[in-house]
């Protein structure tokens, strides 16, 4: 099951390969492991979409993509994965990551003032960086730890569901 539906929604190896923004990875992108659905390279995969979608950068999927293709995991779903964070999810998303930055420094408040607008983000820039990254770091770790771990049990858990039930039917005969 995880792997036909995953395979019913990934885009198509050519085109990634194709795809004009890719095209400084070269002869990387050909490499098979980057399109494998198996248990290590989904939930590896995984791991890297999750920790990039943390990490406030322009350009998450390139870093998603590069880990990818470092850690040979699956390409396609480190890149999807980096869209958790988008323009709805990002305001809150980083409030908590910077949350856990001020949390984590032992001299640094959460600003009284914060506003969620691009304006006060770049004026108030040289003051939230550092816990901004931190908790970003810390989060995009925590989460891709979770997100690995998750895939591989959940992946686990349906193959010996799957084995179970061939067995089972094994052993039923048949009413023909």
């Amino acid at each position: 099951m995880p792997r036909r539906l995953l395979k019913k929604h990934l885009p198509d190896p050519n085109t990634i390969c194709d795809h004009k923004h890719l095209q400084f990875f070269g002869k990387r992108l050909k490499d098979p492991n980057l399109w494998h659905l198996n248990r290590r390279s989904v939930s590896g995969a995984f791991g890297a979409g999750l920790f990039w979608a943390m990490i406030p950068i322009p350009f998450q999927m390139i870093a998603a993509a590069a880990t990818a293709i470092l850690f040979r995991v699956n390409l396609p779903i480190s890149v999807v994965l980096v869209w958790l964070t988008n323009p709805l999810t990002m305001p809150p998303i980083f409030y908590f990551n910077y949350l856990v930055g001020t949390w984590l420094l032992p001299h640094h408040e959460p600003l009284p003032d914060m506003e969620m607008s691009l304006e006060w983000f770049m004026h108030s820039m040289g003051e939230i960086w550092l816990p901004l990254y931190l908790g970003s770091a810390v989060v995009g770790l925590v989460l891709a730890a979770l997100g690995y771990a998750a895939i591989r049990l959940y992946w686990r858990w349906h193959v010996i569901n799957q084995y179970r039930k061939r067995q089972q039917a094994r052993r039923t005969p048949s009413s023909s």
